[in-house]
């Protein structure tokens, strides 16, 4: 199966993170893309640049490459002229970079008016922060969303770097990369896609904003219905020293969790959706689940309606007996990695490969 979006072509600039990442979902579900590489390093002992696993970084996979010193005008030439007959380009550069190289929207968009130029950034193309430097946890902090990670009376904690760099910045950069191009096709124009990660960790906290709006959240953390404010929506450990998971909102699922616990016919329970029992209630709930081992606890509670699973680790979740099921993790050359999602019915994504062959 060629996926989805076979017979899309992309030229995709090395970098870090959310632009690979973005590449990755094109060239998963069957888009050509063609990955421009700095040369080999020659110097002894010389080091790694940060995020570079080489040809085992599951982001860069399914890739074609194509290795260019873009100092050489030879290799402007050569790129200019790969990207004429491209849909995509994505370059996660500061600001004026590309204009630098010879190789700017205005050029490209010149030499092929339905490009999709797209532009992965953390503070965007414009604005007092767009010349400087900065990582996820700044991008998210600036958005408003790293104020909310974290428990009552703590500091914040970044989640890894999931909000900004990839739910933020890939799969939005492979969204917006999309529309445009269905724009491109349906009009014959290309633009530019300018996706900044601060925009991203913004948009992905739409939720939060509502309640925040409707007066339903308060401004500090841990506090709140989805922070780990409420009893029946926390993580929480286990007589083994692991943990496991609680998201019984809806009152028929917290019925049943009461009911499988025990704590059906406990008054103070019934008072669910009072903030000030919140605490009191977590207590209660916390010294209940270090009764049991984990393993215990996914007996009684795992496959039914009470919102329950289990914290698997990185080693573990592999081998879940859903994950098996579906599939959600697939191996290459000794590498386990996640499988491409989402799933399609008529168009399923092409087994991933790790390392990426020469482009022609």
């Amino acid at each position: 199966m060629a996926g989805a979006l076979e017979g899309l072509t992309v030229v995709e600039f090395a970098g870090i993170g959310p632009g690979p990442f973005a590449g990755m979902m094109l060239a998963d579900h069957g888009a050509r893309v063609i990955r421009i590489e700095r040369p080999a390093r020659t110097k002894p002992g010389a080091e790694p640049r940060v995020g570079d696993a080489g040809n085992r970084d599951i982001l860069n996979r399914n890739r074609e490459r194509l290795a260019l010193d873009m100092k050489d005008p030879a290799a402007i030439a050569q790129i200019r002229d790969l990207v004429r007959s491209a849909d995509v380009v994505i370059e996660g550069f500061r600001p004026g970079v590309m204009e630098r190289l010879g190789l700017g929207p205005d050029v490209l968009l010149a030499d092929n008016p339905a490009l999709v130029f797209g532009r992965m950034t953390g503070w965007g193309q414009d604005g007092p922060m767009a010349p400087v430097a900065g990582h996820d946890i700044n991008y998210i902090a600036l958005s408003g969303a790293l104020h909310t990670y974290g428990q009552a009376g703590g500091k914040p904690v970044f989640p890894v770097n999931a909000v900004g760099d990839f739910g933020g910045g890939g799969m939005l950069m492979a969204f917006g990369l999309m529309a445009a191009v269905f724009s491109a096709q349906r009009t014959g124009k290309g633009q530019v896609v300018d996706c900044a990660m601060v925009d991203g960790a913004a948009i992905l906290s739409a939720m939060t904003w509502t309640f925040f709006g409707n007066k339903q959240w308060r401004d500090q953390r841990g506090v709140n219905l989805l922070d780990g404010g409420a009893h029946f929506y926390d993580t929480y450990e286990t007589a083994d020293g692991k943990w496991i998971s609680i998201g019984s909102i809806e009152p028929q699922f917290y019925a049943l969790l009461l009911e499988r616990t025990g704590l059906q016919d406990d008054a103070q329970f019934a008072r669910q959706m009072d903030p000030a029992q919140w605490a009191p209630l977590k207590e209660r709930v916390a010294a209940l689940f270090l009764t049991r081992t984990r393993d215990e606890w996914c007996a009684l509670l795992e496959g039914s309606d009470a919102c329950f699973a289990p914290v698997l680790s990185l080693a573990e979740a592999p081998g879940h007996p859903h994950n098996r099921a579906r599939g959600t993790f697939v191996e290459d050359g000794g590498m386990v990695m996640p499988a491409p999602a989402p799933r399609f019915s008529g168009t399923p994504a092409p087994a991933p490969r790790l390392a990426g062959r020469n482009a022609d």
